[in-house]
């Protein structure tokens, strides 16, 4: 037997194990990148929140209005490293809470919850935020996170927008149905 061949069976056996391993670390690596741009008192009052749709919309629309705030300050600073990594990390947040807010969006949508008083601030404050996000001077340090918050704020200004008009034609044809937080079958 030579030595190649029996190099290459011990690779073998030792195949799947290696398999494991990598198996094994990759959900690691990727929890590692997954974004958490809420503090625990906030993931606590979106909880809360998590059977009030007007109200989760509410919070999420403040939070996100918060990171905006903090990008617009830190525009008036002169220009560093860490004032782009700053400005690269709450443009990454808030695209984040855009992307998250467009999910439980479609959540509440998808079983009729009646989310009006919710979508209402939230349809004025995203065209507040696309202002704000469109004014900031795009630099090589957060360039790419300027532009993918833009476009989830024109898709979240978007959808919110179709929604409030969508949730208003089915509550004004489904008034006993007003205020819910699902959709519930009459029997």
């Amino acid at each position: 037997m030579s030595r190649h061949s029996t190099a290459l069976r011990t690779l073998l056996r030792l195949l799947p194990y290696v398999l494991v391993v990598l198996f094994a670390i990759a959900p690691l690596a990727a929890q590692k990148e997954k974004r958490d741009p809420l503090t625990p008192a906030e993931v606590e009052k979106i909880r809360e929140a998590g059977i009030d749709p007007p109200e989760r919309v509410k919070l999420y629309t403040e939070f996100i209005s918060d990171h905006v705030g903090t990008v617009k300050s830190l525009t008036n600073r002169s220009k560093s490293a860490a004032r782009s990594k700053h400005l690269d990390d709450e443009l990454q947040n808030v695209t984040a809470l855009m992307d998250e807010l467009g999910e439980n969006l479609d959540q509440y949508s998808d079983r009729h919850a009646d989310m009006r008083l919710g979508l209402k601030p939230l349809t004025e404050a995203s065209q507040q935020w696309l202002t704000a996000l469109k004014a900031l001077a795009g630099e090589p340090g957060f360039d790419i996170s300027r532009k993918e918050a833009i476009e989830s704020c024109e898709d979240l200004a978007d959808q919110a927008q179709r929604l409030l008009r969508e949730q208003t034609d089915y509550f004004t044809l489904h008034k006993d149905q007003r205020g819910q937080e699902r959709a519930e079958p009459n029997n």
